[in-house]
């Protein structure tokens, strides 16, 4: 295998400006000599301290059991071994490839426990989200970003679709009351696109060989604010958390024939910075 050399680390842009500069016109071709590109995202350093909210809106619902007070908020999940998981890692400017073949199972959201299941999305451009609620209550899931779709959510296994119809970020809400509820969604214009496991993996095959910018990004998981909203089910107002920015960074790789290479990634409570005379 061959190791990635050279490194560009971008932090704190927005990760709609990252997806929209892949090229619109992605051509699809055969790729019967494509390599694979593998690796990790892991957590270097101490753990920073993560809020939790209290759960202070349908504890039958969003605590059936009784046991979890507070809810942690997902945006920062490392494992034991310091495993990211819900990084989405992608190329940049890739105009030609394979077809899009994204996991269907993250282009289907469910709501269920006062949660987002899966918390991160990946959808293709033009691609359908099917979104539904397994709780018998009021959700809304309120998006900002590339798309901005406010869905109403009144009756138990509830389920709407809509296109996404713009590559970037989505930024996912609800709007009734349920504030520790987050989620994020990328709507993806072509298919080499990943999301980290729990143990911080990730793999983009039939990779066309030649040399690529290969981007991590991660949600961001800093608490850095609150914005005021209004219950109409209580009729009162509450708080939601407001998240530091995604961070970015990036390394530059040189995709084999038929074969595989390693990109590792690292993250830490001081994010990358940009290489000085870069």
């Amino acid at each position: 295998m061959k190791i990635v050399v050279g490194m560009l680390a971008i932090v704190g842009m927005v990760f709609a400006a990252g997806v929209c500069a892949a090229q619109p016109g992605y051509q699809i071709v055969s790729v019967a000599d494509g390599g694979t590109i593998k690796g990790t995202v892991k957590w270097l350093g101490p753990l920073p301290h993560l809020t939790s909210l209290e759960i202070d809106k349908d504890p039958q619902i969003c605590d059936p059991d009784g046991n979890h007070k507070q809810r942690d908020l997902e945006r920062l999940l490392v494992a034991p071994d310091g495993g990211i998981a819900n990084a989405v890692i992608f190329l940049r400017d890739v105009t030609r490839g394979k077809p899009m073949d994204l996991i269907a199972g993250r282009q289907y959201l469910n709501q269920k426990n006062c949660r987002y299941e899966p918390h991160i999305l990946l959808v293709p451009v033009g691609g359908n989200l099917q979104v539904k609620s397994s709780d018998p209550t009021l959700h809304t899931v309120h998006m900002t970003g590339a798309s901005d779709y406010n869905l109403p959510f009144t009756l138990k296994d509830q389920i709407i679709n809509r296109p996404m119809n713009r590559a970037g970020a989505v930024q996912l809400r609800c709007n009734a009351g349920h504030v520790w509820m987050n989620g994020e969604m990328i709507v993806a214009s072509h298919p080499y696109y990943a999301v980290t496991d729990q143990n911080g993996y990730f793999e983009l095959s039939q990779v066309p060989p030649g040399d690529y910018e290969i981007v991590a990004w991660h949600e961001g998981w800093k608490i850095v604010g609150e914005s005021p909203l209004y219950d109409v089910m209580t009729q009162r107002r509450v708080k939601r958390p407001v998240f530091s920015d995604p961070v970015i960074w990036s390394k530059h790789v040189s995709v084999p024939a038929r074969d595989a290479v390693v990109v590792d990634f690292t993250l830490s409570e001081h994010p990358p910075q940009l290489p000085v005379g870069r």
